[in-house]
């Protein structure tokens, strides 16, 4: 059988079946160095050739974090001192999980060893905790009226897996309602139990109505303590805050780690050798970090790619920060090396998608990917050569070492997810050219797959699988639920974040000739104009977003159509109208994708399709959120081929989005948010005296 690259090998290199020691040997040397390095994209240079050509820009900025800063980075912690240190207080640590009688002393334990993200080290220990805890809890019916135990114990059972039936859940949360069938108002002086029960009911499935309950109440009255309560503890509204902000469910462990150990420094009951240990795991796993990063900046800069496509984003430490959020570990380095490579590559060929690439080029494009085929190329512009030879390259090599290690060809299977994102690419980009507003289902269906989380999570499944099985592979090819659930949570936090609600706009040109060719906008509160093109596709996109927002009189009774008429749009440029339903409406926020030439987003779908407003269009998208996360909470502990690695990984995309985006585009706008982020997470090590540590110790 001929595979793709020009040369043949094997027909067993196509199969997903295990291969023996010998023919592996043999297969390894006659493919070593000929699927790296046949084809080289560095000496390809960027040459348009049709200069005629209008390209469309973003003007993304270049790197705040440059080659030479990134390789300049050095830890003190990477060295074997302190390995030494951080084995002793790992001994000390697991004692005092040896030691645990009390219920509610182990589980308090755990919550600060997980918040504090030194967890991994005691798994173990942990396991045999809520083991004990489980078995022993329908029995003795120890702490029914203690709204703090019962809520963590809840909380830590569900998140390690434990199945709790909803019979059971009912009865033990019916304790704290009164008889009205409501809530106790007494429970609202216990705060902390307040925020426990908060943040329980974020583990539920769906049907469990007793915990939706919950959560709306200590919602309610979580908020009304912070706004009307003089006398609460500083230190303790500093929590409810960060837990009203986004649940802990939701929040990435390592980054809810950095936040929680300067929270846990301040308690009045803080166990020293716990702070400690956290300070110099983090610390010492940060090192490695760098060195990880170190390592792809380096690959990246061999690509060529940030160079050459200069209308792309150059986004390494971002992409990289991505890798560390979903898989943290010191012991992933490799995983995180290569998931950098896939997020950086998806970053790149998504520019060309959206901003670059014309839509003959792009289906040219898309079908070089889908046949995977090097003599595809001789019909690529110049600048789609060097893309997709370090695409067909790395993804090439990284089949090559799973070859090595497991006999198994993935390529296959990955490229197959390739090849679908970009044949959903190329449908956004027909929807931009026709100006098409798609119904919010019909956007739904393609773009989960377009937010690239299926490519992510396909690469992640055969890195952190060992052994892979034919069934698992072929699972994971069909898309399972768990990965299109943490894929609609990217899709919709990815949308909400490229809607910004501040930004007002109002239309200021003259618009000659009653069809527009070019549409003038001011982000209010703001001096400079920004002109969109509405040539053929521009100009339905933007009438077509107009739409929902125009007003029901006047010229606009009875509107019915897909887009208001070039006439009603010129009237009301003209006229110099600023519509109120414009304003932070439809088109706020989205002048920079509409230059750069993306679609609608989930939000206009939804508004085109429902006449909804924003603000009501966004708590839909949220109100989704929430019910996929439930979605996620009932497969994680459903019977399944993947293993629990993988599905948090899974989990960790999905929280990984949410707070990238929570506040903004925090993966292509480098914004003061992301700056710290990548500060506090890869950069900066936490401050520790040796002192602290040796008196630990």
């Amino acid at each position: 059988m001929a595979f793709a690259l020009g040369f043949a090998v094997p027909a067993s290199f196509y199969t997903s079946t295990r291969l023996t020691s010998k023919t592996l040997a043999s297969q390894v040397k006659s493919l070593r160095g000929r699927v790296l390095d046949t084809h080289r994209c560095t000496a390809v240079s960027l040459q348009i050739s049709d200069k005629n050509i209008v390209r469309r820009s973003a003007n993304y900025q270049p790197p705040i974090w440059d080659y030479d800063y990134v390789q300049s980075l050095n830890s003190i912690y990477a060295g074997d001192v302190y390995a030494k240190r951080a084995a002793k207080l790992k001994e000390d640590v697991k004692i005092m999980l040896d030691k645990v009688v009390d219920p509610m002393e182990g589980l308090e334990l755990i919550d600060d060893l997980q918040r504090l993200g030194v967890f991994y080290h005691f798994e173990g220990e942990i396991k045999r905790v809520l083991e004990s805890i489980h078995n022993n809890k329908y029995s003795c019916k120890w702490n029914k009226e203690d709204l703090h135990a019962t809520a963590l114990e809840f909380r830590l059972l569900r998140e390690h897996g434990y199945r709790i039936p909803e019979a059971l859940i009912a009865e033990v949360f019916n304790n704290f309602k009164d008889d009205t069938r409501n809530f106790k108002a007494c429970l609202c002086e216990d705060i902390k139990g307040l925020v426990d029960l908060y943040e329980a009911p974020y583990f539920s499935v769906e049907g469990e109505s007793i915990l939706e309950e919950a959560k709306d109440f200590a919602t309610k009255n979580l908020k009304h303590t912070l706004e009307n309560e003089k006398n609460i503890d500083q230190d303790l509204a500093i929590l409810v805050s960060h837990a009203l902000e986004v649940p802990l469910h939701w929040r990435v462990p390592r980054l809810e780690a950095r936040w929680f150990i300067d929270v846990y420094e301040r308690r009045w009951d803080m166990n020293h050798t716990l702070l400690q240990l956290a300070k110099l795991d983090f610390n010492m796993v940060q090192a490695t970090h760098q060195e990880d990063l170190k390592h792809t900046a380096r690959w990246w800069r061999s690509t060529g790619l940030g160079e050459k496509l200069s209308f792309a984003r150059d986004r390494l430490m971002e992409n990289f920060l991505w890798t560390v959020g979903v898989d943290f570990m010191p012991q992933f380095g490799y995983r995180r090396r290569m998931a950098t490579i896939v997020n950086a590559l998806i970053t790149t060929i998504d520019d060309v998608y959206d901003v670059y690439g014309t839509l003959d080029e792009l289906r040219l494009f898309t079908s070089a990917v889908e046949r995977w085929d090097v003599t595809a190329m001789e019909q690529l512009p110049d600048y789609m050569m060097i893309c997709f030879l370090s695409l067909f390259n790395s993804i090439n090599e990284m089949g090559y070492d799973v070859l090595k290690e497991q006999g198994v060809n993935i390529i296959p299977y990955i490229q197959k997810m390739w090849a679908d994102l970009c044949k959903c690419y190329l449908v956004e980009a027909k929807w931009y050219y026709s100006g098409y507003t798609p119904t919010f289902q019909e956007y739904m269906e393609n773009a989960w797959i377009s937010i690239s989380a299926p490519v992510i999570l396909t690469h992640a499944y055969f890195l952190c699988t060992n052994p892979i099985t034919k069934e698992g592979a072929e699972c994971v090819e069909k898309y399972p639920n768990i990965i299109r659930w943490s894929a609609t949570i990217l899709r919709l936090a990815d949308d909400l974040a490229t809607r910004n609600q501040t930004r007002y706009l109002r239309v200021l040109a003259r618009v000659p000739d009653v069809c527009p060719k070019r549409l003038r906008l001011v982000p209010g509160g703001r001096g400079e104009n920004q002109t969109l093109d509405l040539s053929p596709g521009g100009w339905g996109w933007v009438s077509g977003l107009l739409s929902p927002c125009l007003p029901r009189s006047g010229l606009w009774a009875g509107h019915q159509a897909d887009s208001p008429s070039p006439a009603q749009l010129a009237l009301l440029v003209n006229s110099g109208i600023e519509a109120p339903t414009v304003r932070g409406g439809c088109c706020g926020g989205e002048v920079d994708e509409m230059k750069r030439g993306e679609v609608p987003k989930s939000i206009q779908c939804y508004m085109h399709e429902t006449g909804a407003t924003e603000n009501d269009a966004r708590e839909r998208i949220k109100y989704l959120i929430g019910e996929t996360w439930k979605k996620i909470n009932e497969d994680r502990v459903a019977d399944s081929p993947f293993s629990e690695t993988f599905i948090e990984t899974a989990m960790n995309l999905a929280r990984m989005a949410q707070c990238m985006y929570h506040h903004g585009d925090g993966h292509g706008a480098q914004s003061r948010d992301s700056i710290n982020r990548v500060l506090s997470i890869l950069i900066n090590p936490i401050p520790i005296m040796l002192t602290e540590i040796d008196n630990c110790c």
